[in-house]
């Protein structure tokens, strides 16, 4: 089985509504292209307001469904395409999260995934607005693949790829806001060549597709760098974007050889998970 992915490398257009019909544009150009697997980067209705603590902008926060889902849904059904979206979700007052719809291919909204791992660094002031996820690791049977949602942060953490792994996903898309501050000139390439090494590597020891998805554009202070990409099972990138430029990024997943690699490479098989109880403490054995 062949599944065509894109990834929608985007930037800030101002506002809300603006946001919306660039990445609803960027949904019809992909589906055009032959797409049947779409993603946006992360909070893609707005800038990536986290770089200050603000109780203003909690007002940005949505319901799940809603208006937005609801255009989602509506594009989803109209090209016959899964899309993964990257929303702020207002689940009651005074309680947010930082949340990814799936919808298939029908525009039937299957389920969320809300970002368990929550970054405090200067200018990621992510938990000033978003609760840690309450929803585990979900995975979900969507009409082009098995597929699981993890949200920037979580990228860095093998514990989260290996749950949805687990959880039977065959491809793991990431919805990402990353990039450089000023003052760290000199660490940009090894910045880069760490995050995209740590995410290479959960495809491989998965046995997994790996999607992850970037914007572009600066948002004083941050510049983000873009890049988003595809790696393969075995941890090949297929596909890359550009550093500055907004792009929709295409890439062929082969499902079947996958499958295949699994077979020839038995990670799950050989688990020792009757030694792992140290995982479930912080550290400091």
């Amino acid at each position: 089985m062949k599944v065509k992915l894109a990834l929608l490398q985007s930037r800030d257009y101002g506002s809300g509504p603006a946001n919306l019909k660039q990445t609803l544009r960027l949904i019809d150009e992909a589906a055009a292209k032959g797409a049947n697997v779409i993603c946006t980067q992360e909070l893609f209705m707005g800038d990536y307001f986290c770089r200050t603590q603000d109780p203003e902008l909690l007002k940005r926060a949505e319901a799940i469904p809603g208006p937005t889902t609801s255009a989602l849904m509506e594009a989803a059904k109209k090209h016959g395409v899964v899309i993964v979206g990257s929303l702020f979700e207002e689940a009651m007052p005074g309680l947010t999260y930082n949340t990814s719809v799936v919808i298939d291919a029908d525009g039937s909204f299957l389920g969320k995934y809300r970002k368990n791992h929550i970054p405090q660094d200067p200018y990621f002031e992510e938990k000033f607005y978003f609760a840690p996820g309450d929803l585990g690791f979900p995975v979900w049977n969507t009409r082009f693949g098995r597929l699981g949602v993890i949200i920037c942060w979580d990228q860095w953490y093998p514990e989260s790829a290996r749950a949805v792994a687990l959880s039977g996903a065959e491809i793991i898309l990431v919805p990402t806001a990353i990039g450089w501050i000023p003052g760290e000139e000199d660490q940009h390439a090894r910045q880069h060549a760490a995050w995209e090494t740590v995410q290479r590597g959960h495809a491989v020891a998965n046995g997994v597709w790996y999607a992850a998805v970037n914007r572009v554009g600066t948002e004083a202070p941050i510049t983000f760098w873009g890049r988003s990409f595809v790696a393969d099972e075995c941890g090949e990138i297929v596909a890359k974007a550009s550093t500055d430029k907004e792009e929709v990024l295409l890439a062929e997943l082969d499902l079947t050889a996958l499958r295949a690699r699994r077979g020839m490479w038995p990670f799950f098989r050989d688990r020792r998970i009757d030694a792992y109880a140290p995982l479930l403490k912080r550290g400091g054995l």
